[in-house]
């Protein structure tokens, strides 16, 4: 956790108490920037503070975390945090663009550490629940995944899908930062997306990882 640098945070919960329990358990490498109660709320932070990454209940008053991740999913780092351990919530929450979904039960010194993967762009999953979520999308893979992509440009995508960054994409494929850059814009062109968070989900949708 050393090189943990401040992550700028909103927390949404209906539950003062709990809000007040995650912001003691996110310590100094996070700093909560705001706080909301409900959907319409949590929404109005985020457009207020700009946060690296947003902390969602699911079910919470005024759409929930879905709201948050269908409104705010393209602009913010959405991850749910719920007791919800139900196949259809979190893919519903997925497909809502929450790039993450964690139990309530996750301990403090995992949850800072997949608090910190989500800010970096890492898709990031309860151990419990990650085996389902690949499951899931590996039953809905169809038969031509690639849209037209090149084979250089499925294993980019592979390795985005992973969390890498365009840097380590490079040295472990033996080419340049510049290079991988120009493959994502070409993956993102073809399959007509604008962001590399659209991206990782295309890849987990589709299976390929």
């Amino acid at each position: 956790m050393a090189d943990l640098g401040p992550v700028r945070v909103v927390i949404a919960d209906d539950h003062t108490i709990w809000r007040s329990g995650v912001r003691a358990d996110l310590g100094e490498n996070f700093t909560v920037v705001g706080e909301a109660a409900d959907a319409g709320e949590a929404i109005a932070a985020i457009d207020r503070h700009e946060p690296d990454l947003v902390l969602c209940d699911l079910h919470m008053p005024d759409g929930g975390g879905l709201r948050v991740a269908r409104e705010r999913g393209e602009q913010a780092i959405i991850v749910i945090l719920t007791v919800s351990e139900a196949e259809r919530d979190l893919l519903d929450a997925v497909a809502a663009g929450a790039q993450g979904y964690l139990l309530k039960s996750t301990e403090p010194d995992d949850l800072r550490n997949a608090l910190w993967k989500a800010a970096q762009g890492e898709p990031v999953f309860s151990p419990s629940l990650a085996a389902l979520v690949l499951t899931e999308f590996r039953r809905m893979k169809i038969d031509s995944p690639d849209e037209g992509l090149s084979p250089r440009e499925r294993e980019v995508l592979q390795h985005v899908a992973r969390g890498h960054t365009y840097k380590a994409i490079g040295e472990e494929l033996f080419i340049s930062q510049k290079t991988v850059e120009n493959h994502v814009r070409n993956i993102l062109k073809k399959l007509h997306l604008n962001r590399k968070q659209e991206l990782i989900r295309y890849a987990l949708e589709k299976g390929i990882e």
